[in-house]
């Protein structure tokens, strides 16, 4: 499979973790966009791709929420994230899925998180990604903290 195969392939994915975390469909497009260009442009074939591009578009995401702290912008509306006027995937079940996973309360959580506890909250709690995964993600090597 070519790289821009599995890319494509992953692309909903990229999407819908870029959109939880910055709740812009416009950046969100953006940091996936970003994401192609790094993939591309890498010289090796990373063991998992998915892990490789998920990681890469979080930590896109990030950098996009800090910079935009520092420019002192923004979100234009009263919550976060924007909505969805258009699936750009076309899918009624992923449009589905997507606007019943965004709840009052998560909004509200969502607006009082730094960007980075923001990106660790999307990818444990709505993609399920294991500790050790969020952690590599999110450029902590951390490992969970035993109970």
């Amino acid at each position: 499979m070519s790289k821009v195969e599995e890319f494509e392939e992953l692309r909903p994915l990229l999407f819908s973790i870029a959109y939880r975390i910055l709740g812009s469909v416009g950046e969100a497009e953006d940091a996936v966009q970003e994401t192609w260009l790094r993939f591309a442009d890498s010289s090796t074939r990373p063991t998992s791709t998915k892990a490789f591009l998920s990681a890469a578009v979080t930590r896109i995401s990030i950098d996009v929420l800090r910079s935009a702290r520092v420019r002192r912008e923004a979100y234009p509306g009263p919550w976060l994230p924007e909505p969805l006027l258009n699936d750009p995937y076309q899918d009624p079940a992923r449009s589905a899925e997507l606007a019943d996973s965004v709840s009052m309360a998560a909004l509200l959580l969502l607006e009082r998180l730094s960007p980075l506890e923001r990106a660790v909250f999307v990818l444990r709690e709505v993609f399920a990604f294991d500790f050790d995964e969020v952690a590599s993600f999110a450029g902590n090597s951390r490992q969970r903290p035993h109970k």
